[in-house]
């Protein structure tokens, strides 16, 4: 059985041809989830500055990206669990140099070292598990996320953003690298770009930090949606209501982008100020409430869609 069986029509999703999701973590994986039914019509860029956990260990001690936030996304909109799909979510445990890493991370990082691209290893293991829906590196280049304060310091690396205790006054990407070719494609074509859920400033952010990302949003004409977490984010973005993080994207792409907002009926910011559509509805797991319901989720998109 499948983790996810679709039953439903939609409308609109139904009728869109190209799809993009755009961030990190457990949040694009639960949105890529939901959206597998799309099959090779939804994409997925994947922020790659990850610095802390397994995939830290291995940038650490061996350079590359940063593979872990790719590798959960094909964790999550694995299809059809298999043999396959489980090896590649093993993970060691013990106490030995193996203890804490993910196989699939490992797996990803001994085809970089194969001077294979990253995309097209990532296309390998799609193969391998069967994934339709296309995952893309935001970038193919190690790079990592940096933070200024207010105070003028700078800190280096996810890990430090996300255990400070005050808002930074801007991030920032060291080195500033190129964008996946590909990223750029499936941006130029998509009619509807997703933006969420997920830690704000680590893993919706980067991607948004790249030139040739940034003029493709400025002069893309897709429906542009901001999702929402359903709990309130820990670390220095729980600072920032969802009007702030709105306006902190449409400034960092330099011109008003996104078109509306999905919430929780929970929720009890409004965006004052901006012309967006705000769309209320209950979206939360029965078995994590801090997860989204896939059902509830695609029918919010779908619904936001059809009035943007």
């Amino acid at each position: 059985m499948s983790k996810f069986t679709r039953h439903i029509q939609y409308e609109n999703l139904d009728q869109i041809k190209n799809i993009v999701a755009i961030g990190g973590g457990h949040g694009l994986g639960r949105v890529m989830s939901a959206l597998s039914f799309m099959k090779e019509r939804l994409t997925g860029i994947v922020t790659t500055t990850d610095n802390g956990g397994s995939t830290g260990r291995i940038r650490l001690e061996h350079g590359g990206i940063a593979w872990g936030d790719l590798r959960n996304c094909l964790n999550q909109i694995i299809i059809e669990p298999s043999t396959a799909s489980a090896l590649f979510e093993y993970r060691f445990t013990g106490n030995g140099e193996l203890s804490g890493h993910n196989l699939g991370n490992l797996m990803l990082k001994a085809l970089e070292n194969m001077h294979i691209r990253p995309i097209e290893g990532v296309n390998l293991i799609r193969d391998l598990l069967h994934v339709k829906s296309h995952i893309i590196p935001m970038s193919e280049i190690p790079v990592h996320l940096a933070a200024v304060l207010p105070s003028g310091t700078a800190v280096v690396g996810e890990v430090s953003i996300d255990n400070l205790t005050e808002l930074p006054s801007s991030i920032f990407l060291v080195p500033l690298v190129e964008t996946t070719p590909e990223a750029i494609d499936a941006l130029k074509k998509a009619e509807v770009i997703l933006f969420g859920p997920g830690s704000f400033l680590t893993s919706i952010l980067p991607p948004i930090l790249l030139p040739e990302i940034i003029t493709a949003l400025q002069q893309s004409q897709a429906k542009k949606i901001f999702i929402d977490n359903l709990g309130v984010e820990q670390g220095p973005a729980s600072q920032l209501t969802l009007s702030a993080r709105i306006n902190w994207i449409n400034h960092t792409v330099g011109k008003p982008v996104i078109d509306g907002a999905i919430v929780s009926t929970s929720a009890v910011d409004f965006c004052e100020g901006l012309n967006i559509k705000l769309m209320k509805r209950p979206l939360h797991a029965d078995d994590i409430s801090y997860r989204h319901d896939r059902t509830l989720l695609c029918k919010a998109i779908d619904e936001l869609i059809g009035e943007l």
